[in-house]
């Protein structure tokens, strides 16, 4: 039996928030949807500005993590303001919502490295070794390896630390934490690689909505490759004086 995600479904009712207003002016708040999540990775992609961030973290504080990230438990950080308006009109459905969890906002993460820091926590849960006294892309594994388990998984953009042979090493551990049904993971990136991990639900956010689709479909996927194999060609357009 195909293993089932632990949130279900993400939808913006009719009647939400202030037409004109910050996110609800972005093309895909601007309307009702329901976004169903049909396997235990979900990845989000799409152009800068389409708002796949923004519902992200929408989505993460609507689940009980702070907008700086961490778990459950972590509240060191702040609401924004702006992200924080979507977050009442998002209607969350779970198959079963008394799961443990973590929310990783790439830009904010030294922040919550800092807050372990100050607090004195015990790093076991770590690898044994603070967050603050390894570089970035090794923190990030770090955290994969030891303190991911079974729960629901919010990543915005994890490859933004990592080499491509670091982002390969993510690929084995979400194989890992996933084969079994223990762990949903929702991930917004740009990334390729991560992009074509097996049996992913990758949504494209471009237009305005959302759309499924395999990931050979998605520009990132398309320029990356049609990049390395004659990048002579884009350097003469866009080098041209």
């Amino acid at each position: 039996m195909k293993p089932q995600p632990f949130l279900r479904t993400v939808s913006l009712p009719p009647g939400h928030g202030a037409p004109g207003e910050f996110p609800f002016d972005l093309p895909l708040f601007s309307r009702p949807f329901q976004l169903d999540f049909t396997s235990m990775v979900t990845i989000l992609v799409g152009e800068n500005g389409c708002g796949k961030s923004t519902l992200l973290e929408a989505v993460a504080q609507r689940a009980g993590f702070q907008i700086e990230g961490g778990s459950r438990q972590h509240r060191g950080g702040q609401e924004d303001a702006a992200v924080s308006a979507l977050v009442p009109a998002l209607r969350l459905v779970w198959r079963y919502r008394g799961v443990r969890g973590f929310f990783l906002r790439a830009e904010s993460f030294y922040k919550f490295a800092q807050y372990l820091e100050e607090a004195g926590s015990d790093f076991r849960a770590y690898g044994g070794k603070s967050l603050l006294a390894q570089s970035h892309g090794e923190s990030f594994l770090a955290l994969f390896r030891n303190n991911f388990e079974d729960g629901l998984y919010i990543l915005d953009e994890p490859e933004a630390a990592l080499s491509p042979a670091r982002q390969l090493s993510f690929l084995s551990i979400l194989r890992d934490l996933t084969r079994h049904g223990n762990a949903q993971f929702v991930i917004a990136t740009h990334s390729p690689i991560v992009l074509a991990f097996p049996g992913a639900q990758v949504i494209s956010l471009d237009g305005g909505e959302f759309r499924e689709v395999d990931y050979r479909e998605t520009d990132h996927y398309r320029i990356t490759r049609s990049f390395l194999e004659a990048p002579e060609r884009y350097f003469r357009t866009l080098f041209e004086d």
